[in-house]
């Protein structure tokens, strides 16, 4: 299927998929006149993406990840040791920050009167 189809499909820009592409997370073969042409399953390829981007992960994190992802709706993932130590990785980093932010918000709640 072409760009624009893909991207009605599933509901994602044109720029935002050939991101996805750049990003080594989407693939497209091009045809004799250089249009890309998208396999049937980049549907799903793309709600994963979407989803493990709602969930927070980068898109070089989800390079490393997508490849365990297995199910649909909802992801499932293969947790293979390295997946494992990954999602670790993330959540504490995420913690990290949380933390980071819950300081911040103090902060910023202190300078307001009582």
């Amino acid at each position: 299927m072409l760009i624009g189809e893909l991207a009605k499909r599933t509901g994602v820009s044109q720029r935002s998929l050939r991101y996805y592409e750049q990003q080594g997370l989407l693939f497209a073969e091009r045809d004799v006149h250089g249009y890309r042409r998208y396999p049937p399953d980049s549907v799903r390829t793309v709600a994963r993406i979407r989803a493990l981007l709602a969930a927070g992960l980068s898109t070089d994190v989800i390079r490393d990840v997508l490849p365990c992802v297995v199910g649909g709706d909802p992801i499932e993932m293969d947790l293979c040791p390295d997946l494992v130590r990954t999602i670790r990785r993330e959540l504490a980093q995420m913690d990290a920050r949380i933390g980071e932010l819950q300081c911040s918000r103090s902060t910023l709640a202190g300078y307001l009167p009582g």
